[in-house]
C-alpha cells in the first residue's frame, strides 16, 4: 500500500529535488511526525530537513503571539471582566467560571472566523432581546441587567484582547485573527519561502485566507487528501470542503487540484461486528489481533470512537501484540487520587466543624488515607463501636494513637473555606505521598502530575485572587483533572497504533478497526454549548452542525481510501443517552456497496450457560466437630437451633465460624436494635415487680417515666447515633409508643380483676438434655422474656417487636417443627417452656409470644391442633414436653451426626 504521505513526498521531489528550504504546515504535530519519518526512510543522503510544524505553530509564527492555556484565560478573561463598566453587577469567580467558558468559546469560533465584532454583538443583543419581548409588560431589574449584559460584550471582549496582545499572548482564535492580518508583512519578508500544506480539510476563515495568499504568491502548494469517489459524488459530504474550495478560490481557476485519488473503489473487506456493551467491544478487539501476525499488526491501527474505552482496551490486547503506540493518555480524572482530593474538598465544603461519619470512612478506607494515616483501622473501629454519625475533629482526634498526627490535623481540620489553606494544605499532602517509598510506579507518576497540577492552581491564586472558597477550588481542580492527561511512551512509528479521530489524519493504515460506530458518539449528535444561535451563525457565516456533521464524514471515510480490511464495532446496548443505534456511516456503506467491496456482519452476544443449582456442602472435620462440642457443653441456644433449621450452612457460618456480619455504623435504628431497646425498657420496669402482684399503680409509675428509661436504652443501645430528628426520631416514638401500648393493656387486665403476678423477668435458663447417642454433654440454654401466673395460670412469654400471627405458634404435625422454619416461633417458645420446667414442674401451663405489632392479638398461646379445622390445645403438659423433646433431640442428634454434612437449603 502506498500511503498518501508517500505520495505527496515523491510528487515533491520530482519537482523539488532540494527540499531543506521548504516549510512543509500539516493538520497536527503527530502528521509532522510521521512526514518526518517517511523523509528519514526515503533519503539515501545526508541532507538538512526541511521545517515541518502543525497549523497551530504555523499561526503562531504569523502572529507573534503565544496561544494561551485555557486555565490561565478563564482568569485572565475575569480580570477583563472586572474592569468592564458597562456591565454593573459582577459575579465572583465561581459563577462566573459556569458560563465564561462558553462564552469565550464563541469569541474563540468569531476570530477564527474573523466575524466583525461591532455588527455580530450588535445582532446578538438584538436577539437577546426579541427573547425577552413580551415577558412583561414592564421589564424588571433582572430583565434590565440581563440585556445590559449582552449590551456589554463588545467592552468585554475589547478588553480581554488588549490585555492579552499587551502580554504578547492571545486565545486560539485571537492569534488566528492576527496571523491573517499580519499576512501581508509575512508574505512581503519571505517572498521566495517555499510553503506546501498537506492533509487539510475544513479550514476556518483565517485559515482560508492565508493558505489562499501563500498559494497566489506562487511558491506554495496544497495537497488535498481526498478520494475521487466522494469528490465526484456532489450529494456526499466527506468531500463538501475540498469541493467548495477548489470551486471556490482563485488559485484553482488556473491549478490542478493535487491528488484527488481514486483508492476507495479498490478491493476491501469490511465486517461490521454488533457487541453488547463498551467491554464487550475491547475484548473482540483483542480477539481479533490474536489471529493477526506480527506483519499485520504492524499495519493495523485502532481507533477509539469512545475514547473512555482506552483502559479496557489495554487489558484486552493479547500477548503477540509486542509494540504498541498509543497516541493519546489517560485522563488525570480516572485515578483514585483524583477522588481523595475531591472527597477532602467535599468535606470541608461542606460543614467541617461537624464530619459526617461516611466523609470520614471515605477518607479512611481510600487507598491515600491509608497511606497518610497509618492507624485507620483503630479509627475506623471506634467510629463503628461508639455508633457516631457526626464527629467533631477534636473527638476524631483523640480516636487516634498518635493524636499529635499532623496529616490527621491536615486532613481533617478545618480550613475554614479559605482557599489558599485548601491548597496550601492539598500540595503538602502531595508531598508526603511523593516522599512515600512504597507508591507503585504508576501511583508515583499519577501524585507528581497532581502535584504539578496543584502548583498551577497555586500559581494561578498567587497572582489572580479569585479563589474566595473551598468550592471554587474544587470546581478549577476538576477542570484541570478531566483536561490533563498522563501519557504513554511507545514508538510511534512501528507496532500496533491506538489513537482518537482527531489522531488520524493524514495517516494511512491496511487493517483500520474502528470502536463505537454509534450514533450520537461516531459521528456526534448536535452540541448546544453556545450563546450563538442558529440564524445568527448562518448570517455570519459559522460553523453550523451540518458543516461539523461533514467533518466527521472526512475523517471516517478518509480512514477506508486506502485500508484493504475494516472492522467497524458497535454497541448495541441502550443504557442512559446511549441509544444503542448504530452510526448513520454503517448504514451509508451498507445501502451504497461498492462491487469491489464485500461485507460480513456479526452479532456478538456472551454465551449464556445456565448451570444447575448445586447446593453447597460442608463436610464436618475433626475441627467442625470439636466445635460443635464446645458449642453443645456450652448450650445451644433456641436462635441457634432456629438458624439451623433454617439453613443449616447459616448456622455454619455463625455458630461454627463465628462470622458476625460486617459492623458499620447504624445511622437508622435497625429492627433488630429497637427490639433490644423494648426488651431492657421492660426489664428495667418490672424485674423490681418479680414475686409481686401488679397493681395499677405500678403500672402507671412505668407510664411516667417511658420517656426517660426509653431516651435511657436508646443512648445505651443506639450508642452515639442521633435520634433527635428524622427516621430516628419516628423509631424513638414507635419504641415509645409500643411500651405505652402492652402497660395500656396490663392496667385494663389489671382493672378487670385479672390477678398478674411475676414470676421471672429475663431469667438466665440451662437445662441438660441426656442423649445416650452422644458422648458429650449437651445443654440447652437461653433467656426467657417474663414468666407470670395470670390469674393462677402459669405463663411463659417472649417478646416479639415484630409482626406474629396465632398461625405461626401452632403445630399439626410434631415431625415438622424441626425441619420447617415457619414453625420456628413454636420452637422457641417450648424450648424456653422445657428449661422452664427444670425450674418450676410444668403441668398445665401456657407459654406464647406478646406481639407488639400485634397487641390487638394478645397473648398469642401456643397450641396443638389435629387438622386445620380442629380445637387448639393451648395446654402445656408433660405430654407436650415430651413429644418436643423427642424432636429437639433428633435435631441435635442431625448437627451433632459427623456423617451428616451442613447442606444448604434453597431459600425461597
Amino acid at each position: 500500500m502506498v500511503t498518501f504521505l508517500q505520495e505527496v513526498l515523491a510528487d515533491i521531489k520530482n519537482s523539488n529535488p532540494d527540499i531543506s528550504d521548504i516549510t512543509f504546515v500539516l493538520p497536527s504535530k503527530r502528521a509532522g511526525g510521521f512526514l518526518l519519518n517517511e523523509l528519514k526512510k526515503n533519503t539515501n543522503n545526508t541532507q538538512f530537513a526541511p521545517r515541518i510544524c502543525s497549523i497551530e505553530e504555523f499561526i503562531e509564527d504569523l502572529s507573534n503571539l503565544k496561544i494561551i492555556d485555557n486555565t490561565e484565560l478563564l482568569f485572565k478573561s475575569y480580570e477583563a471582566y472586572l474592569s468592564t463598566n458597562s456591565s454593573t453587577e459582577k459575579e465572583d469567580f465561581e459563577t462566573y467560571s459556569t458560563w465564561a467558558i462558553t462564552l469565550l468559546n464563541d469569541f474563540n469560533e468569531i476570530d477564527r472566523y474573523l466575524v466583525e465584532p461591532a455588527p455580530f454583538f450588535s445582532y446578538l443583543a438584538s436577539i437577546k432581546t426579541l427573547e425577552r419581548w413580551g415577558v412583561n409588560d414592564e421589564k424588571t431589574q433582572l430583565i434590565e441587567n440581563y440585556l445590559r449584559f449582552w449590551e456589554s460584550l463588545p467592552s468585554f471582549y475589547e478588553n480581554i484582547q488588549n490585555q492579552l496582545l499587551r502580554e504578547g499572548i492571545g486565545y486560539q482564535g485571537m492569534v488566528y485573527r492576527e496571523a491573517a492580518s499580519n499576512l501581508g508583512h509575512y508574505i512581503n519578508n519571505n517572498k521566495y519561502k517555499k510553503h506546501i500544506f498537506i492533509g487539510f480539510n475544513a479550514l476556518n476563515a483565517a485559515e482560508q485566507n492565508i493558505i489562499q495568499e501563500l498559494l497566489e504568491t506562487k511558491n506554495s502548494k496544497i495537497y488535498w487528501d481526498t478520494d475521487r469517489f466522494f469528490y465526484e459524488d456532489l450529494k456526499h459530504s466527506a468531500s463538501y470542503f475540498i469541493r467548495k474550495y477548489i470551486k471556490e478560490w482563485k488559485y484553482f481557476q488556473d491549478e490542478t487540484p493535487k491528488f484527488i485519488a481514486r483508492n476507495f473503489e479498490g478491493p476491501k473487506q469490511f465486517r461490521f461486528v454488533e457487541v453488547q456493551k463498551n467491554v464487550g467491544q475491547a475484548k473482540y478487539v483483542g480477539e481479533l489481533l490474536s489471529t493477526l501476525s506480527t506483519g499485520e499488526i504492524n499495519k493495523t491501527a485502532i481507533v477509539l470512537g469512545d475514547e473512555n474505552l482506552l483502559v479496557p482496551l489495554l487489558y484486552s490486547l493479547p500477548e503477540n501484540v509486542k509494540n504498541l503506540n498509543l497516541t493519546m493518555g489517560i485522563s488525570l480524572k480516572n485515578f483514585p487520587a483524583v477522588v481523595f482530593f475531591e472527597l477532602l474538598y467535599g468535606i470541608h465544603h461542606r460543614n467541617p466543624r461537624t464530619l459526617y461519619y461516611k466523609d470520614v470512612l471515605a477518607i479512611l478506607n481510600h487507598p491515600l488515607g491509608n497511606t497518610l494515616l497509618k492507624d485507620t483501622t483503630i479509627i475506623n473501629k471506634k467510629l463503628v463501636n461508639q455508633n457516631i454519625t457526626h464527629i467533631s475533629f477534636e473527638d476524631l482526634k483523640s480516636f487516634s494513637e498518635d493524636s499529635e498526627n499532623p496529616m490527621l490535623q491536615l486532613i481533617f481540620d478545618d480550613w475554614n473555606d479559605d482557599s489558599e489553606t485548601a491548597i496550601k494544605s492539598s500540595i503538602k499532602i502531595i508531598e508526603t505521598l511523593q516522599n512515600d517509598k512504597e507508591l507503585s510506579v504508576v501511583e508515583r507518576v499519577v501524585t507528581n502530575q497532581l502535584g504539578k497540577v496543584l502548583k498551577k492552581i497555586d500559581t494561578l491564586n498567587e497572582k489572580y485572587p479569585h479563589l474566595k472558597s473551598i468550592r471554587s477550588v474544587l470546581t478549577l481542580f476538576s477542570e484541570l483533572t478531566q483536561t490533563t492527561s498522563i501519557d504513554f511512551e511507545g514508538d510511534a512509528y512501528s507496532g500496533l497504533q491506538v489513537m482518537g479521530v482527531l489522531e488520524t489524519r493524514v495517516l494511512d493504515f491496511e487493517n483500520v478497526i474502528i470502536t463505537s460506530v454509534n450514533e450520537g458518539i461516531f459521528p456526534s449528535g448536535k452540541s448546544n454549548a453556545s450563546f450563538i444561535t442558529y440564524d445568527l451563525k448562518q448570517q455570519f457565516n459559522l460553523p453550523i452542525y451540518t458543516e461539523k456533521d461533514a467533518i466527521y464524514t472526512y475523517h471516517f471515510y478518509r480512514l477506508l481510501q486506502r485500508a484493504k480490511n475494516v472492522t467497524l464495532l458497535y454497541n448495541n446496548h441502550s443504557e442512559g443517552i446511549n441509544t444503542g443505534e448504530k452510526s448513520r456511516f454503517i448504514r451509508q456503506l451498507e445501502i451504497e456497496k461498492h462491487p469491489n467491496h464485500t461485507i460480513e456482519k456479526r452479532i456478538l452476544s456472551p454465551k449464556v450457560q445456565i448451570k444447575p443449582l448445586q447446593l453447597r456442602e460442608i463436610h464436618k472435620t475433626e475441627a467442625v466437630l470439636k466445635r460443635i462440642r464446645e458449642i453443645a457443653e456450652k448450650g445451644f441456644s433456641p436462635s441457634a437451633l432456629t438458624s439451623y433449621i433454617r439453613n443449616p450452612m447459616e448456622f455454619y457460618f455463625q455458630k461454627i465460624l463465628k462470622l458476625n456480619e460486617f459492623a458499620e455504623v447504624e445511622e437508622t435504628v435497625a429492627a433488630n436494635t429497637l427490639g433490644t431497646i423494648v426488651h431492657d425498657t421492660l426489664e428495667n420496669f418490672y424485674q423490681p415487680l418479680e414475686a409481686l402482684v401488679l397493681s395499677v399503680q405500678n403500672l402507671l409509675d412505668m407510664k411516667e417515666r417511658i420517656h426517660e428509661e426509653v431516651t435511657k436504652q436508646f443512648k445505651k443501645t443506639f450508642k452515639g447515633g442521633n435520634f433527635s430528628k428524622g427516621k430516628n426520631l419516628i423509631i424513638f416514638e414507635v419504641a415509645k409508643r409500643y411500651i405505652s401500648n402492652f402497660i395500656d393493656r396490663e392496667i385494663s387486665e389489671v382493672e378487670a380483676g385479672n390477678e398478674i403476678k411475676i414470676v421471672k423477668i429475663e431469667a438466665n435458663l440451662t437445662l441438660e438434655i441426656p442423649i445416650h447417642e452422644i458422648n458429650f454433654p449437651v445443654k440447652i440454654h437461653g433467656k426467657v422474656d417474663r414468666v407470670d401466673t395470670y390469674n393462677g395460670q402459669l405463663r411463659i412469654i417472649d417478646y416479639k417487636t415484630g409482626s406474629v400471627n396465632q398461625g405461626d405458634v401452632e403445630i399439626i404435625d410434631w415431625s415438622v417443627l424441626n425441619k420447617d422454619y415457619k414453625f420456628s416461633k413454636a420452637f422457641q417458645v417450648l424450648t424456653y417452656a422445657l428449661m422452664m420446667n427444670r425450674e418450676l414442674p410444668i403441668n398445665g401451663a401456657e407459654a406464647g409470644i406478646i406481639s407488639f405489632k400485634n397487641l390487638a392479638g394478645g397473648f398469642l398461646k401456643f397450641g396443638t391442633k389435629t387438622s386445620a379445622y380442629s380445637k387448639r390445645d393451648q395446654q402445656i403438659t408433660a405430654e407436650t414436653l415430651e413429644n418436643f423433646t423427642i424432636e429437639l433431640k433428633k435435631l441435635i442428634l442431625e448437627i451433632c451426626d459427623p456423617q451428616i454434612p451442613f447442606i444448604e437449603k434453597e431459600i425461597e
